[in-house]
């Protein structure tokens, strides 16, 4: 099978970078070899896309937390994790065989199959899914970029592996700055229904009302080639979603990050690999993600796809949110 590989551009959370829509892996090749082709551009990443993601990085079993597993989920000697694989590089998209889910979110969960000595079975779920999947026993985990908040914590046991940033993202001639609730009053906004994204916006619309602004119009969309479509037409002002989506399209060059907010705002939150409340998993899994911290596997995989910057210092059970 020939191999597939693609460039884009690595830059810093905080840059003001540009972006378009892409929804196949060709379409991916195509954008990121033009840039690529650019002169004086950055220090670029390789966008492995075919299903066999041969450089995906790989970690050994580590007996103390393979121990931890319950018996019931190591019976069948796999780990079955929920990814919602509709997206673009680098959480989870699909591969040049339009049908095997790859990107970051697919690493890190690898990583903790490999150290509780279980083989990986993926499942591509929607986002709307994933609690339904975890509770009705589907999936074991979702790896999905699923901050933690107070109301999920009431049913879901989570173990952290990423810092939780938002990005909004508008037309790359779009005069658009926003910082807060006051920078979206009267625009329309996309965003995903069920999400962190969603909880801030319309708290900043119920800061807008109470500051006799209008609030913004939002807009909810299921899948990403459909957000972007809706930027370029003009549909919406701007959008709403993961950071790394965001960094990996504004490398692209047709939109650009005109803003960022924590999943947790007005505080802070964390991106979590995601157990059923209660069923003993998730030590394991922080246990399985320690092991890939301390050995640099965690290190090398956000490298691979430029999540360094949103790395933190170790896994947390359970950690305690404001909202």
């Amino acid at each position: 099978m020939t191999r597939t590989r693609t460039t884009l551009a690595v830059l810093p959370i905080a840059a003001a970078l540009v972006l378009s829509a892409c929804s196949s892996s060709a379409e991916i090749e195509a954008g990121q070899q033009a840039h690529a082709s650019n002169a004086g551009a950055p220090q670029a990443l390789v966008v492995d896309t075919t299903p066999a993601q041969q450089d995906r990085v790989r970690d050994h079993e580590d007996a103390a937390a393979a121990k931890l597993v319950p018996a019931a989920i190591a019976a069948d000697g796999k780990l079955t994790v929920g990814i919602v694989g509709n997206g673009e590089p680098p959480l989870g998209f699909l591969a040049s065989d339009n049908s095997t889910v790859v990107g970051s979110e697919v690493d890190i969960a690898q990583l903790v199959a490999d150290s509780l000595g279980l083989q990986l079975d993926v499942q591509n779920i929607s986002w709307e899914q994933w609690p339904l999947s975890v509770q009705s026993g589907g999936v074991e985990a979702v790896f999905s970029n699923v901050g933690v908040n107070q109301a999920r914590l009431q049913l879901f046991d989570f173990a952290t592996y990423r810092q939780g940033v938002m990005a909004f993202t508008a037309p790359a001639g779009s005069t658009l700055a926003i910082k807060g609730a006051k920078d979206i009053s009267g625009h329309t906004v996309a965003v995903a229904s069920g999400t962190n994204q969603e909880r801030i916006l319309l708290d900043w619309n119920k800061q807008d009302e109470a500051a006799g602004l209008k609030p913004a119009s939002l807009q909810y969309f299921a899948n990403a080639a459909d957000v972007q479509l809706a930027l370029q037409s003009g549909r919406v002002d701007t959008y709403l979603g993961p950071n790394p989506d965001a960094v990996y399209q504004a490398s692209l060059g047709k939109v650009r990050i005109v803003g960022t907010v924590n999943a947790g705002w007005p505080d802070t939150t964390y991106v979590a690999a995601t157990t059923l409340k209660g069923n003993g998993l998730v030590t394991a899994v922080q246990a399985a993600l320690q092991h890939s911290f301390d050995d640099g596997t965690y290190a090398r995989t956000l490298k691979r796809w430029g999540l360094s910057d949103e790395a933190v210092g170790k896994p947390e059970v359970n950690p305690s949110v404001a909202s």
